[in-house]
Parts: structure tokens; C-alpha cells; sequence
């Protein structure tokens, strides 16, 4: 019992071990691939960024506004500064610049990555434009320069610039400096590939899947061994409980054959030898349930006088016991008789360890039926251990006070052989008085 008890701790241990560890990888597969994954959206980032910076650089190529000429875009600024223009003016004027620019630049660029399905949103924007001799900026929120029809809504990689343009002028007659524009420029252009999830799980297939390849092949691997592990459980519970009811059943005769070998050794009567030949009897019919396929099924039946030879034996055995058949079967019954003697003798054995001094046994037949009731004087057993009484293992807690003790595998046995005839057990108790099981088994002649 302690090694099969030990057998399912360590399993369900290896158990929740492999789920730890299946666990432990699915975990490391998820960061290897998300650390995968960013490591190529860096480097797409970073071939994108290569790719346009000089087009950036170099938008007249494109009709960008360094098509009007640096002094073009100085005067702007001046004619700003100098409140010639509004502000709103000033806006329209870089407006204007970025629609103008706006299909050129987007169409080069759908198509220059158009073999690698990159959907690639630009914009340029001037950040701050600082009047240098009086440090003075000319905006208060970003001016957008260029932008694509793709909008940027989070920039992946953003390069920042500077740059200074600059004009002065002195008088003729002083050669004094009369107007100094010089202007400080901080410009930021964003990147963002709107499709970038889409192109890394497309030039990862391969890779992810594998990695659920690997992770199924484990999961399937885990389930595989757990029900594995279950059947081979059930299996050996199957096997200890045959093992149970063989060395449970092995008491009796025993017990018998040491008490007919003590009385021999004194003296000889005639109920001896038959009582041995049903012992024997009975032990190869134990070791019969080892190979259930050499049993003989024709001498399974019980005949009327077998009731008469299981109490007989068991008034040998427990010589100190009064017992009191009252047998009225008449005729042979389809009942296993080495099951229906595990159910008398169990019943009545039960009766004797717990302090039973008569046992009263009534066997009889009505209307297609087989009725066996125990009774007994014993220390009887309280209400709320009569509902487990009939489990494996189970033993009554109080009033334990006879001297033989067991698993508290007899009534389960009981149970068991009851129920796969399809018969009912019930059971009545009192403390101090005594118990009275009655089984009923319903049969067809």
C-alpha cells in the first residue's frame, strides 16, 4: 500500500514537473521569438533609413522647396520674422510646398520598395528656426516640410538635421553691418513601415513554425506520457486490489488449516478431513483468481449445502463464537459460490472483530431473490460511520477495541460483489446492541 501510494506521488510530482518545464519552454520559444522579431524590424529600419536619407537630403530631385534656392527660403524666413507676412502665411507657404511634393515623393517611394512590399510612410518637419542674433524662434509646434499619403503614426526610426543659413548687408558710407539674417534650422525626418508586423511574420514563417512544431511535438510527447502514466496506474491498482482481496482471503483458510492441524495432532474426527478438503479447496480457488481463464465455471454455482459448510468452517475457526444458521435455500443458485462465501464469511468475520459473541445467519430465496442477513450482539456502530463503512480501506474510528486487526477491505469486497450481481445492501446499528446486514440479490432460475 505505502509503495503504490508512493507510486502516484511521485507521478503526479513528475507531472506537474513536465507541466512546469513545458511551461519553462513555451516561455523561452515566445522571448526568442519577440527578441527575433525586433532585431529584424531594427534591421529593416535601418536598410529603409539608408535607402532615403540622401533622397531626403537631396529633395530637389524631387521639386522639393530646395528648387527655390537657399535665399528663397531665407527671405521667408526674414519676411516673417519681420512681420511682413502673417503667420498664416508663412504656414500656407510650407502647406503648399509639402502637397506639392507630396505624390511625387510618395509615388518614388511606393515604388522603389515595391519589390519588398514595404508600405513606408516620410515626413520631414521643421522642429525650431532660431533668428541667431537675437535667439529668437519663429515657431511654437513643428512645421511639416515634406510628408507621403502614408501618414506616420508612430515613427520607427527618426534622423534629426541642422543647418544655418545666413545673409548680411553694410552700409556704403560707414561699411557698417545694417542687417544681419542669419537663421538656425533644426529639422527631424520620421520613418515608419505601417506593414512592419506583416513583413517580419512573413520572413519568420519558417522559423515560427518550427518553434510550434517543437512545442507541439513536447505537448503531444506530455500527453502521450500522462495517459500513459494514468493506464499504467490503473493498471496497478487493478492488479494491488487483486492482491488485497487474494491476501484478505487467504486469512481464513489459513487460519483454519493451523486449527485442523492443531485438533488432528490431539485427535481425530470424522469433520476434519472434510472441513480440510474445503480449505484446500478454497486456497486453489484463490489462486485461481491469478488466472481467471483456468476457472471452471460449471462448479461456480453454490448448492443449498455449501450455506451449511461456510458457516461450519467459520464456527471452527472462531470456536469462541456462537453461530446460527438458518438455511431454507433449497435448490442450486447462479451465484459464484466462492464470491457468495467471501460475502458470508466477510460479514461474519466483521461481526467478530467487533466484540460479537452470537452471529445469527438467515439464508433464504423469495420470489427470485436471494436474501442473506447477519445479525449480531456486538459493540454495534454509530450513525455517521455507517455511510463509509463499505469503503476501501475504511475502518470505524471508535469502539475499535478487538484484538484482530485488517485494511478494512472486507465490507468493500462486500460492496463490490453485491453490486455486480445487481443486488442492494442495507444495513442497521446500534450502539451496545449490535449490527444486522441485509443483502438482497435478484436471480433468474
Amino acid at each position: 500500500m505505502y509503495i503504490f501510494a508512493s507510486m502516484i506521488s511521485k507521478s503526479k510530482y513528475l507531472i506537474s514537473l513536465f507541466a512546469a518545464l513545458f511551461l519553462l519552454l513555451l516561455g523561452i520559444q515566445v522571448y526568442f521569438m519577440y527578441k527575433t522579431a525586433q532585431v529584424k524590424k531594427r534591421e529593416i529600419y535601418s536598410d529603409v533609413h539608408s535607402r532615403l536619407d540622401d533622397y531626403i537630403d537631396n529633395l530637389e530631385n524631387l521639386g522639393g522647396t530646395s528648387n527655390l534656392g537657399d535665399d528663397r527660403i531665407r527671405k521667408v524666413f526674414a519676411e516673417f520674422k519681420d512681420q511682413k507676412i502673417t503667420k498664416k502665411e508663412f504656414l500656407h507657404y510650407f502647406d503648399q510646398n509639402r502637397k506639392r511634393t507630396q505624390d511625387k515623393l510618395s509615388n518614388y517611394i511606393d515604388q522603389y520598395f515595391e519589390k519588398e512590399g514595404y508600405k513606408v510612410a516620410v515626413r520631414t518637419q521643421y522642429l525650431s528656426i532660431v533668428y541667431v542674433p537675437k535667439n529668437l524662434n519663429l515657431i511654437d509646434q513643428p512645421v511639416t516640410l515634406y510628408e507621403t499619403r502614408n501618414k506616420i503614426t508612430k515613427a520607427g526610426i527618426s534622423n534629426t538635421g541642422k543647418w544655418e543659413t545666413s545673409s548680411t548687408s553694410k552700409s556704403d558710407k560707414t561699411n557698417q553691418l545694417e542687417r544681419d539674417d542669419s537663421f538656425f534650422v533644426r529639422s527631424q525626418t520620421d520613418f515608419e513601415i505601417l506593414n512592419i508586423n506583416t513583413v517580419v511574420f512573413q520572413d519568420l514563417t519558417v522559423l515560427i513554425l518550427c518553434c510550434v512544431a517543437i512545442l507541439l511535438s513536447v505537448l503531444i510527447l506530455y500527453i502521450f506520457t500522462v495517459k500513459n502514466l494514468i493506464r499504467q496506474q490503473k493498471q496497478v491498482e487493478v492488479l494491488h486490489t487483486v492482491v488485497d482481496n487474494i491476501s484478505h482471503e487467504f486469512k481464513t483458510p489459513i487460519a483454519t488449516l493451523k486449527i485442523a492441524s492443531k485438533t488432528l495432532k490431539k485427535e481425530f474426527t470424522p469433520e476434519i478431513l472434510p472441513l480440510i478438503d474445503r480449505q484446500v479447496l478454497r486456497l486453489e480457488d484463490l489462486m485461481l483468481q491469478l488466472h481467471p481463464e483456468d476457472f471452471d465455471e460449471k462448479n461456480s454455482t453454490i448448492q443449498p449445502k455449501n450455506w451449511d459448510y461456510f458457516i461450519h468452517d467459520l464456527a471452527f475457526t472462531y470456536e469462541n463464537t456462537d453461530f446460527s444458521l438458518n438455511n431454507s435455500v433449497s435448490k442450486e443458485l447462479p451465484f459464484d459460490k466462492r464470491l457468495m462465501e467471501t460475502v458470508i464469511k466477510n460479514l461474519c468475520e466483521n461481526s467478530v472483530k467487533y466484540g460479537a459473541s452470537e452471529i445469527k445467519i438467515h439464508v433464504k430465496t423469495i420470489q427470485d431473490k436471494l436474501e442473506i442477513i447477519v445479525a449480531d450482539n456486538g459493540n454495534g456502530i454509530e450513525q455517521n460511520e455507517l455511510k463509509n463503512i463499505f469503503e476501501k480501506f475504511y475502518r470505524i474510528q471508535s469502539n475499535n477495541i478487538h484484538n484482530s486487526k485488517g485494511l478494512g477491505l472486507g465490507l468493500f469486497f462486500v460492496k463490490k460483489i453485491v453490486e455486480k450481481y445487481n443486488g442492494k445492501t442495507e444495513i442497521t446499528s446500534e450502539v451496545n446492541v449490535g449490527t444486522t446486514f441485509k443483502i438482497s440479490i435478484p436471480y433468474e432460475d
